[in-house]
């Protein structure tokens, strides 16, 4: 019974393994393509209107409320001390360290990267992708990269949209609703966000996440099996592991970044 435990865990271990080597090889691959992709600026702008524009309205409705629930909550948490006037510092750095990049990758996940997984998937089973081999096009050039790099170019953009909607949440709330001093929300946030340190780590951080959200997303599109059922659970493994994928790399990156 020992031995057959032992034998399970051993082959699930090794499963794993292999598909990360997968995956790694097939990304160094994608990686390859992405030169060749520049030569059609026009395939990469298309993706970007359909990945980024697409997605506009979910990240700035989200980021209004968010910015608003951290001016509610933030005043709340500052008026036991008497605080209240660094309100608009609590929301600003808030979003621009942590909730934007992260809420954004996380949404991004929902929206788009199911979106291209789908997409992939559906042009897989379709035989689309065999066509263009059989034509001498490389469908990884042709359609993945320019969707890889639509997806780490919107990311930012989003996240920070996402950062500056936030921002007026918070300042609707804080000062037109529960009467925060104008002058010091503005002031005290100008005073302790620096520009390097926190607004430059946000976005390197929603790029990586970009990186990382998008390939899930092709990734698991491309290797899915050509049937409806196995095109449905690669939609649900991109928000499974795209998700938990960002939440560990954001672990890590802040750990990297704000260790001073």
């Amino acid at each position: 019974m020992i031995a057959n435990f032992l034998r399970a865990i051993g082959g699930f271990l090794r499963e794993q393994v292999e598909s990360v080597g997968a995956a790694t090889r097939w990304f160094f691959n994608l990686i390859r393509m992405l030169p060749g992709a520049m030569r059609r600026p026009g395939l990469i702008s298309e993706q970007i209107h359909f990945i980024g524009n697409y997605s506009l309205v979910i990240i700035v409705v989200s980021g209004l409320f968010v910015g608003m629930v951290l001016g509610l909550q933030g005043y709340y948490t500052l008026n036991k001390y008497g605080s209240e006037q660094a309100l608009g510092l609590l929301v600003a750095l808030s979003l621009t360290r942590e909730l934007g990049p992260v809420v954004t990758a996380l949404l991004f996940a929902g929206r788009a990267g199911t979106s291209l997984t789908a997409e992939i998937g559906l042009m897989k089973a379709g035989e689309q992708l065999s066509a263009m081999e059989m034509m001498a096009v490389n469908p990884i050039q042709r359609i993945l990269a320019p969707r890889f790099w639509a997806g780490i170019i919107a990311m930012p953009v989003l996240a920070t949209v996402f950062s500056a909607v936030g921002v007026m949440g918070g300042y609707l709330v804080g000062v037109q609703m529960i009467g925060v001093d104008e002058g010091s929300f503005w002031s005290q946030m100008q005073d302790g966000v620096d520009i390097w340190n926190d607004i430059a780590n946000g976005v390197i951080k929603s790029f990586v996440f970009g990186i990382i959200v998008t390939f899930t997303a092709l990734y698991q599109g491309y290797h899915a099996q050509p049937t409806p059922e196995d095109v449905s659970r690669a939609t649900t493994r991109t928000v499974v592991i795209a998700s938990l994928s960002v939440w560990l790399f954001d672990f890590i990156l802040t750990a990297l970044m704000f260790n001073k």
